[in-house]
């Protein structure tokens, strides 16, 4: 062994060399050879301090979340994760050995011992697996916005939307709950009650955000909004003593990226806002895994990545790790980045400029090395090895190793249908969250209101018209009135009042009236 060797084997044994519980990522690579003695581990306790698992596509990424998920289960820490293309369901069944495992932990120098760990299976569609939802008031009118694709008037209408029915006491349920809403704001007696304290809001704006509404109810996931809402503490169950795995199954759903990878950052969030401080613990009490991490960064507002940045800061304190798994360092933010003190960086190919521009960027990310070009190393790592450097238990950054990473100990692939049928079936949360529950929200509360406007304003049409009908009435008989008035009243009718008048007084007083001009009848 060269002095070179031996000085690199120390040199990794002193930096990953944790007191406290750990897991096994694998061993040190130098100049190819495989340090079986120069072990890569993890501290449990600074797994809080999240991470990031890095490469191109093929590289292995997926095995390595795997590799991670079956070591905290064994520790008691429970994990939840994203599984993309439903290939994580193996973990619930043990492996098998082959001749490509054999060789790997014979260079690891660890025996291989095949176990299934405890997997819960959850889908956003209810299709394939238990339903997760959330209601749309869990979700927020920043995330919401994000999933409907809203530009920034749109988002500033859905801000109004949920401080109205906020400030209404006016529960937000579910889709049918939040049309209601932006069609009530929009026209109406809504429009003009809202007004003068929060705006209006035109019927162009509400359109849109109605259409979009649509749109996700179209794709079939409209049942991701509702109750029973999930219970994040489902999330931290343990089985004999073994961390539960939760996995978020989105197979059926890989065309909708930005409701998925909101979802999860809405379930982060809700993490973050209930769960109670404790501080550094010698272990997490849930490692959160966001695979597709560059989905959730995309074309994202401001707004919406400082809640991101301000999350990724402080949920630590709760006891919480989160894990971004993505192709490159750069597709997450920087503000972000710099959080993740624990780096597994799988191969990265430089194919393209955009990709040697990635490949620059990533190497400035890396300590400097006595023993590697970072940039040569990361282009020449072959499926299951990884950079890697990871926090001490002090909180510093360890030697930049090479790593050959352990096999996972689970079936790396999905479960039989049959069997993959049977794990949802078993499940109590697939019961626990099966039926929907529809309670008063503010469909019923605002149907309820429009109905009892529509019955007031027909009675006072009714009322009106009663009215009206009483004042025809009324006016017509004053004209009756006022008819015979006007006869009395005219001149030649007052003339022959006058006549009859003195016709009466003649005969009376037994006068006779002269003729005027000796007509037949005069006398």
């Amino acid at each position: 062994m060269s002095d070179l060797s031996s000085k690199f084997i120390e040199k990794i044994k002193s930096s990953y060399a944790p007191t406290g519980s750990y897991i096994y990522l694998g061993a040190g690579i130098l100049d190819g050879q495989v340090y079986s003695d120069a072990e890569v581990n993890l501290s449990l306790k600074m797994m809080n301090r999240h991470g990031l698992i890095a490469g191109a596509t093929g590289t292995g990424k997926t095995r390595t979340l795997q590799l991670l998920a079956e070591q905290l289960s064994d520790e008691g820490v429970p994990v939840f994760m994203l599984d993309v293309k439903g290939d994580l369901s193996g973990l619930h069944q043990a492996g098998t050995v082959n001749p490509k495992i054999e060789e790997r932990a014979q260079q690891l120098n660890k025996p291989f011992s095949p176990s299934g760990f405890p997997v819960e299976i959850y889908s956003l569609s209810g299709k394939m697996g238990a339903q997760m939802r959330a209601t749309v008031l869990e979700f927020g009118p920043t995330l919401l916005s994000k999933v409907l694709d809203l530009n920034d008037t749109q988002a500033g209408v859905m801000a109004v939307i949920f401080k109205y029915a906020d400030d209404n006491k006016m529960p937000v349920i579910d889709l049918n709950d939040l049309k209601k809403l932006v069609s009530y704001l929009s026209e109406g007696a809504g429009a003009a009650e809202i007004k003068e304290s929060y705006g209006s809001i035109s019927t162009a704006t509400s359109g849109t955000i109605l259409r979009k509404i649509v749109a996700i109810e179209q794709q079939g996931l409209g049942g991701m909004f509702g109750e029973k809402s999930f219970d994040i503490q489902d999330l931290f169950e343990r089985v004999d003593g073994k961390g539960t795995i939760s996995l978020l199954n989105i197979a059926d759903v890989q065309n909708q990226p930005v409701l998925y990878s909101t979802f999860l950052l809405s379930l982060l969030a809700e993490l973050f806002n209930t769960m109670p401080e404790v501080g550094d613990l010698d272990k997490p009490k849930l490692i959160f895994f966001f695979d597709e991490a560059h989905l959730l960064f995309k074309n994202s507002s401001k707004a919406f990545l400082e809640q991101i940045e301000t999350i990724i800061r402080l949920i630590r304190s709760k006891g919480i790790g989160v894990f971004f798994c993505t192709q490159a360092p750069t597709d997450v933010p920087e503000s972000v980045l710099g959080q993740l003190g624990n780096r597994v960086q799988h191969a990265l190919r430089a194919f393209t400029p955009n990709d040697v521009d990635a490949l620059k960027k990533t190497v400035n990310t890396y300590p400097k090395s006595d023993f590697y070009q970072i940039d040569k190393v990361l282009t020449a790592l072959g499926t299951g090895q990884a950079l890697v450097t990871v926090l001490n238990e002090k909180g510093i950054p360890t030697e930049v190793s090479a790593t050959m990473l352990t096999p996972p100990r689970a079936l790396m692939g999905p479960l039989t249908s049959a069997d993959f049928e049977r794990v949802i079936q078993a499940s109590p949360m697939y019961t626990k969250y099966k039926d929907v529950i529809d309670p008063e929200s503010a469909y019923e509360i605002l149907t309820k209101r429009i109905n009892e406007q529509i019955a007031a304003a027909e009675q006072a049409k009714q009322e009106a018209a009663a009215q009206k009908q009483q004042q025809v009435e009324s006016k017509s008989k004053s004209n009756e009135k006022s008819i015979v008035e006007q006869v009395m009243g005219a001149t030649i009718t007052r003339q022959i009042g006058k006549e009859i008048v003195r016709g009466i007084f003649g005969m009376i007083t037994g006068k006779k009236t002269k003729s005027r001009g000796g007509g037949l009848f005069g006398f």
